[in-house]
């Protein structure tokens, strides 16, 4: 299973450039404490990689809160025949830790971890 590692500040430049499609894995209740404006909530729960969007002209990128739910998801996906293989470094982690913007959708609960 090829993997390629995508280092948070170029997920962020690709975002902003609408050449991507972040896809989130985490969990509801994680996605509702805190979110990367425009990413697309697909729980690894409830995975179901044909309800990925398709859209040739932007890839997909993955990401969870530390790099290993989104590693999970990349291999549903390329075990159903998908070609995808991004996913975001160290996750919703490396990504405040890069200094990047998140938003609070309910900043009563806790952050994702």
């Amino acid at each position: 299973m090829a993997i390629n590692d995508v280092a948070p500040q170029t997920v962020a430049k690709l975002l902003a450039k609408g050449e991507v499609l972040l896809i989130d894995v985490r969990e509801p209740n994680e996605f509702a404490a805190e979110r990367i404006e425009g990413a697309l909530l697909f729980p690894l729960s409830t995975f179901n990689p044909a309800a990925l969007p398709v859209c040739e002209c932007r890839e997909l990128i993955f990401h969870c809160g530390s790099g290993m739910r989104s590693r999970k998801a990349l291999s549903l996906c390329q075990a159903a025949g998908l070609d995808v293989h991004n996913h975001m470094a160290g996750g919703l982690k490396a990504w405040r830790e890069a200094g990047l913007p998140t938003r609070f959708v309910r900043p009563d609960m806790p952050a994702a971890l």
